[in-house]
């Protein structure tokens, strides 16, 4: 049975290792997942009955499930006609909105905004959805991706997770971080600017004698293959990330 964690395990898969959609072992998995795979015991149990493309009720859930389905050609217009009615007057998202919550997480954003971008890339572009990410993307780039928009103070703690946003990690799971907000941002083809320097002097900064950049942090989890080093040890996988977004930014 699945939960919020195997939703979040296919991020890794999809985004930083891109296996091949195409292929017959991976048409094969995603067909056993679409037929027998249900929120069962993992979501709310109102959605017990949903199959997994179908999503659950959280925000941040349904955006890791709208980035695998649509990668893997699986049909996730219905998720993203939710996420979209979900956006809040801030631009962002929010997995307790239901609860009052008025504003935005930046965990909750980054989850859907990479969600969106893959089924835009699947399908081509669709007014509504490249209007919400732009919203989203305004969200992150005035808050220069780790502070907040009302004092300008760095966050240093996430409210919910107790994550730090400036120590990097992979895989991430449902977590922000300054470096996959920045990864999102360059993906999605936004023109850096000056409300990005700041995050992309920090990257910069964490950059190790040898010209890579470590894994900080492991956020609990189980991944079903083990690819990512420990705590502490250079990473290929946050190297290659951070190497873009400083090309990206002109750094």
């Amino acid at each position: 049975m699945p939960s919020h964690r195997p939703a979040s395990a296919v991020e890794p898969a999809v985004r930083a290792w891109l296996l091949d959609p195409g292929t017959a072992e991976a048409r094969q998995a995603v067909a056993l997942v679409r037929k027998q795979v249900t929120w069962r015991g993992a979501g709310p149990p109102e959605c017990d009955g949903h199959g997994f493309f179908e999503g659950e009720l959280e925000a941040c859930i349904n955006g890791q499930v709208v980035t695998a389905g649509a990668y893997f050609g699986q049909d996730v217009g219905g998720l993203v006609a939710r996420l979209l009615g979900e956006q809040l007057p801030d631009g962002g998202w929010n997995c307790e909105a239901p609860d009052g919550s008025t504003r935005s997480s930046f965990n909750t954003t980054i989850c859907v905004l990479e969600g969106l971008l893959e089924f835009e890339r699947a399908i081509g572009p669709r007014p509504d959805v490249t209007a919400a990410r732009r919203r989203g993307e305004t969200y992150l780039l005035e808050r220069r991706l780790f502070r907040r928009r009302s004092t300008g103070e760095a966050i240093e703690r996430d409210r919910k997770g107790g994550a730090d946003w400036t120590r990097f990690a992979l895989p991430t799971w449902w977590h922000y971080d300054v470096l996959r907000g920045l990864a999102y941002l360059r993906s999605a083809g936004v023109a850096p600017d000056e409300r990005v320097a700041e995050a992309v002097a920090l990257v910069a900064a964490k950059r190790d004698a040898d010209g890579r950049w470590r894994v900080e942090t492991r956020y609990p989890g189980a991944m079903p293959v083990e690819v990512e080093v420990a705590e502490g040890e250079p990473s290929r996988w946050v190297t290659l990330h951070a190497l873009r977004v400083l090309a990206w930014a002109g750094a």
